[in-house]
């Protein structure tokens, strides 16, 4: 199949733990404003900067279904999860390649401090065109990419934030009485 007829995508990665409204508010911009036929999630069997996650692999995977699923032109993808292992960006580009026209991998704008550490960065960035998911009136260094467009939210919101404070107002209703589970059951665990 010519690469003409390949559909295009954007692949959007990440641990989603848990997923929230900012990646939906970022999904949807960039379904609306990238020149795309589908969005891959792919969330991470294990960030390759991280030790652990809050919540299983299957779980975060499952919350990305239930969130993602009914969107049109958004796909969530295993790939990551079947490796069982952290996987790099640059394996899952590859991987998409085989199939479809790869032009955006989008990150947040606190990824860019860490993304000339990545995997094969050099590579990754003759590949794609780098959508940056930023808050409102943030500066960041986006010298260092190649190609690159912005996505602007208003949401301030993080899982890092929702997993420390175990405020769930940022957390879909779809899932938020799981999540606020795997908060509790890291609770009673942390503390016995």
């Amino acid at each position: 199949m010519g690469k003409e007829a390949r559909e295009s995508i954007a692949i959007f990665g990440g641990s989603f733990d848990p997923p929230h409204k900012g990646h939906q508010l970022i999904v949807s911009k960039a379904v609306e404003s990238l020149d795309i036929d589908r969005l891959f999630i792919v969330p991470a069997y294990l960030n390759p900067f991280k030790q652990s996650s809050l919540a299983p692999a299957n779980l975060r995977l499952q919350w990305c279904h239930t969130l993602f699923d009914p969107l049109e032109k958004v796909s969530v993808s295993d790939y990551e999860i079947l490796q069982g292992k952290s996987t790099y960006t640059a394996d899952t580009v590859r991987h998409f390649q085989n199939a479809y026209d790869v032009k955006y991998f989008i990150i947040g704008s606190d990824n860019l401090g860490s993304l000339t550490k990545w995997h094969q960065y050099e590579w990754l960035n003759q590949q794609v065109t780098w959508v940056v998911a930023t808050r409102k009136n943030s500066s960041f260094d986006t010298g260092m990419l190649r190609k690159w467009v912005k996505i602007e939210l208003d949401e301030e919101i993080s899982s890092t934030h929702i997993r420390s404070t175990q405020q769930l107002d940022g957390v879909d209703k779809k899932i938020a009485e799981s999540v606020k589970q795997v908060l509790t059951q890291k609770e009673s665990i942390n503390k016995g």
